[in-house]
C-alpha cells in the first residue's frame, strides 16, 4: 500500500499512463488515468467532450475527478497533460501526494507522432505537440517533487519509476 497518492504529470506521449499502469500492476497498486475517468463519467471521448462541451468544461470535470481521488485510498494517478496548469489542481496534488514529472524529450514524442505509434497522440499534429510542450513544460517542472527521465525506453523508465515509488513505501 502507498502512504500517499503518486501523481504522474507530463506531456501527452511522455509515458505517464503506460508506465503508471505497469508499475501499479507490478506492485499490486490501484491505478487511475484522469482522462479515462472523465471519459467514462461522461460517456464520451475526450475529443467529443472538447468539441461539444468545451475545454473549460473538460478541465472542471478533471478537477472533479482529482477531488474524488484525493478523498480515497492512495493510488498511482496518470494526469491529463493540462491538469497541472490549473493552480488548484497542483495544490490538491501537493497536499495529498507526491508529483512525478515523466519527462520525455519533445523530439521523441514528435517521432512517435510521425510514426503514429502512440495512441495518446492520435488527433495531434506537430504544431499541437510543440504548442503543448511550450505552454506546459514550465508547469510540470515547477510542481514536480521528482523528475523521471523517460528518454531511454520503456524498460528503463519502468525500472526508474518503480524505484521512486518503492522508495515512498
Amino acid at each position: 500500500m502507498l502512504p500517499m497518492h503518486v501523481f504522474l504529470v507530463g506531456m501527452s506521449g511522455s509515458g505517464k499512463t503506460s508506465l503508471g499502469r505497469r508499475v501499479a500492476s507490478n506492485l499490486g497498486l490501484r491505478f487511475v488515468d484522469t482522462d479515462q475517468r472523465v471519459s467514462e463519467m461522461l460517456g464520451m471521448s475526450i475529443e467529443q467532450i472538447y468539441t461539444s462541451l468545451g475545454e473549460d468544461f473538460y478541465h472542471n470535470a478533471e478537477t472533479g475527478v482529482l477531488i474524488e481521488l484525493v478523498g480515497g485510498s492512495p493510488c498511482i494517478v496518470s494526469t491529463g497533460s493540462g491538469l497541472p496548469v490549473i493552480k488548484e489542481n497542483v495544490q490538491l496534488m501537493q497536499n495529498h501526494g507526491v508529483i512525478i514529472h515523466v519527462d520525455r524529450p519533445l523530439d521523441q514524442i514528435l517521432a512517435d507522432l510521425r510514426n503514429e505509434r502512440n495512441s495518446p497522440l492520435i488527433g495531434y499534429d506537430h504544431e499541437d505537440a510543440i504548442h503543448e510542450f511550450n505552454h506546459h513544460i514550465g508547469f510540470y517542472r515547477a510542481c514536480a517533487d521528482y523528475t523521471l527521465d523517460n528518454s531511454h525506453g520503456f524498460q528503463v523508465g519502468l525500472a526508474n519509476l518503480t524505484r521512486i515509488i518503492e522508495g515512498l513505501r
